[in-house]
């Protein structure tokens, strides 16, 4: 489609993503230029109109040096406190950077735990688009400190694609190390750069390596990943070299152009496939199989086999089909150690044996999502 590129320069919305190699000098310090030469380009943009967020990496690379450390701690209590020492740097630097044209910045911390619950995700959708309607820039970053395992994103490029969808980005920017998405190793004589993704057919046969950054999380296999997040979402993706900021923005021809499906999932759904875990397991007979996949029906007590885990109502399980492969995922209504008591049971059989309050599916369809690889 000619000219799509070109939307990026009007649009009034921007979620612009930069990894912590983009930013910090090897030995884990704040590359004051590199910072500078970003947000150069970032409040020439918020001044010509546009609203902009941007999602930072560097929390965890910026503590680095104040705690003497040479790399990224393997453990998580050290990663938690370098990223407690680091936020303040970071934001420090650019709240100084942004002031030079008179803009202030906001700190927006933000875990997969607010993303997976309702009233968490309401209140960040809101305090997101509060800053931005007060004139100011906020700053995303994963909480580190306080994020455990089990509620990480893992990596920022998620966070962002998300944060698209949360606040209705017209584009997201995904900057980084690397100026395009290649076929194969970018150092690899004849490695081609492509230019437009259209959909996942494009993808078949690339090779998707990780970046060697030492103080980093993410690699091209997360920026696709987030690009499939965003582009489902109908945000349009550009990814490319921090370098090249300016030109993206401008829609110029540098990076990846990756193009908006056209369906347009509600938050919840999008929140529930890719801002969740499963907290257990519910494995489906392939009746209930075909009728969660193909027919999009609830999910009744009579289709489950077994169940796993420790959970409760309300939380987000992972529906299996007989071989364990997970094809979906949904928000459960009874906790874990009522459902044995319900398998392979009508919701009328239950209601006239245990009361009313049980003729009711196990996951109702407005809550299940079908993950990609089967839709």
């Amino acid at each position: 489609m000619p000219g799509v590129r070109e939307q990026l320069s009007s649009a009034s919305k921007v979620v612009v993503k930069v990894g912590s190699s983009s930013l910090t000098t090897p030995q884990g310090m704040i590359d004051v230029d590199r910072v500078d030469a970003l947000v150069d380009v970032l409040a020439a943009r918020r001044r010509a109109g546009t609203q902009i967020v941007l999602v930072s990496s560097g929390a965890i690379a910026a503590g680095l040096g104040p705690l003497g450390l040479t790399a990224r701690p393997r453990d998580l209590a050290t990663q938690q406190a370098a990223a407690s020492v680091g936020q303040g740097v970071l934001v420090a630097r650019y709240t100084s950077s942004f002031a030079r044209y008179s803009l202030r910045v906001g700190q927006v911390l933000l875990t997969a735990d607010d993303m997976m619950r309702r009233a968490h995700h309401a209140n960040a959708q809101r305090t997101l688009g509060r800053l931005l309607e007060l004139g100011i820039v906020p700053i995303v970053n994963e909480n580190d400190t306080v994020a455990t395992d089990e509620i990480r994103f893992g990596d920022n490029d998620r966070l962002a694609a998300l944060v698209s969808h949360l606040i209705r980005a017209d584009a997201l920017v995904l900057l980084s190390d690397v100026d395009a998405l290649y076929d194969g190793p970018p150092s690899r004589s004849g490695s081609r750069r492509l230019t437009e993704i259209r959909g996942a057919d494009d993808l078949i046969g690339v090779e998707l390596g990780r970046n060697g950054a030492a103080v980093g999380t993410g690699g091209m296999v997360t920026k696709v990943q987030a690009a499939r997040i965003a582009t489902g979402a109908g945000v349009p993706v550009v990814l490319t070299a921090a370098a090249h900021a300016a030109q993206a923005l401008s829609g110029a021809d540098v990076g990846t152009y990756f193009h908006p499906g056209g369906r347009h999932p509600g938050t919840r759904l999008l929140w529930l496939a890719h801002a969740t875990t499963g907290r257990g397991r519910l494995h489906l007979d392939p009746g209930a199989v075909d009728a969660i996949v193909a027919r999009r029906k609830s999910l009744l007590p009579a289709g489950v086999t077994s169940v796993e885990g420790d959970f409760a109502a309300g939380d987000p399980v992972d529906l299996c089909e007989p071989k364990g492969l997970v094809v979906a995922r949904g928000l459960v209504n009874f906790d874990a150690n009522e459902i044995p008591g319900l398998l392979g049971r009508s919701t009328r059989e239950l209601a006239s044996t245990l009361g009313p309050e049980y003729e009711r599916e196990l996951i109702h369809r407005d809550d299940i999502v079908i993950l990609e690889a089967h839709r």
